[in-house]
């Protein structure tokens, strides 16, 4: 019987970067951001929201 890494790297060399071994549905979610924490373009995204949009 072949040894696990022999055979990951058999299939890294036929189909390339394996996936991830932990996916982000594994991960803690990302901290909410303050409205202070805003970067550049947030801002600017919220700057051209029309005032009938209630922005």
């Amino acid at each position: 019987m072949e040894p696990e890494w022999k055979r990951k790297q058999r299939l890294a060399e036929i189909f390339g970067d394996v996936l991830p071994t932990v996916t982000s549905d594994e991960k803690d979610p990302p901290s909410p951001v303050k409205d202070g924490d805003d970067t550049a373009s947030e801002r600017w995204l919220k700057a051209q929201v029309p005032p009938h949009h209630g922005g």
